[in-house]
């Protein structure tokens, strides 16, 4: 694997160039760690549907300067990946696992996942529970089935025709979204979401579509109560995945956080950045302790 080194801030950031890789046969389907950054304690970082994994750098602000080593993971759908034959979140899953063990070993390590890859998140929590010190969702899917959601109607909370109008050819995946339009919700979507959305091989996402639930969810697959520190964080408006469904398993998470946050949808730690940082740095701190 080839790296590049780059300096920001004070921290040491490696991107890793053409770690997707295909096979054939039985062999492993793609290398999904993108981008390693930091040291410290080991913090999986997986992100949703139909993006990258640079939908969660915005999170770098929040937990670059706090002891954690990030490993930003591609799924396989994301640049590079085109071709591989994945075709289901289990599938899926199981190459996320192996990845993990692969470059951690038996070393404890936190997880974090925004959307569909809260899900995965989940998954990993309970099938490596005795490495995990801390599991967080961000806008995470809890209810697979779309139809079967429990969601709140959609609703704009700040609206700007000024905005819509610099979005340009992505004002429609944009304006999709957008609870908050605003010049720096615009900026962030620019940066950090539009690349990843793209990027995307249609045809794996299609084909992952189909299969786009767990066989299990892991809280019936590992019935015993959730001990180590959780982050469960919504948005009120989020007409996507919602918050209901999340609620409903809050006596699994006996240490959890539960947050729904106003003025937010489904993209609500790029609508109420401050705020998300403020609960993941608390989140990180009850992680943190849980390592000794």
């Amino acid at each position: 694997m080839l790296l590049v080194r780059h300096e920001t801030r004070a921290q040491v950031i490696f991107w890793g160039i053409g770690q997707h890789t295909r096979r054939g046969g039985g062999g492993r389907l793609w290398s999904v760690i993108a981008q390693i950054c930091g040291d410290g304690l080991p913090l999986v970082v997986i992100h949703g549907f139909g993006v990258d994994h640079r939908i969660m750098l915005p999170l770098e602000d929040a937990i670059g300067e706090r002891g954690w080593q990030r490993l930003y993971i591609d799924l396989p759908w994301a640049a590079g990946g085109s071709g591989n034959n994945a075709a289901s979140a289990h599938q899926i899953s199981q190459e996320v696992l192996d990845d993990i063990r692969g470059h951690l070993g038996n070393r404890h390590f936190a997880v974090i996942g925004n959307s569909f890859g809260g899900m995965l998140a989940r998954y990993v929590a309970h099938e490596l529970r005795a490495q995990v010190l801390g599991l967080a969702t961000l806008a995470g899917v809890y209810e697979p089935v779309h139809a079967a959601r429990d969601l709140p109607r959609r609703q704009v909370v700040r609206e700007d025709p000024s905005v819509l109008a610099l979005a340009g050819p992505s004002r429609d995946d944009f304006e999709e979204m957008a609870v908050v339009q605003s010049m720096d919700t615009l900026d962030a979507f620019t940066r950090y979401v539009l690349p990843g959305l793209r990027d995307a091989d249609q045809t794996v996402l299609e084909r992952v579509r189909g299969g786009y639930s767990l066989p299990v969810e892991p809280e019936i697959a590992h019935p015993a109560p959730f001990e180590a520190p959780s982050l469960h964080l919504f948005g009120r408006q989020d007409h996507v995945t919602g918050y209901e469904d999340g609620w409903k398993l809050r006596d699994h998470y006996v240490r959890g956080t539960y947050a729904v946050l106003d003025a937010a949808g489904h993209s609500a730690h790029l609508e109420r950045p401050d705020l998300t940082a403020a609960l993941l740095k608390d989140w990180l701190g009850s992680t943190s302790a849980a390592a000794f």
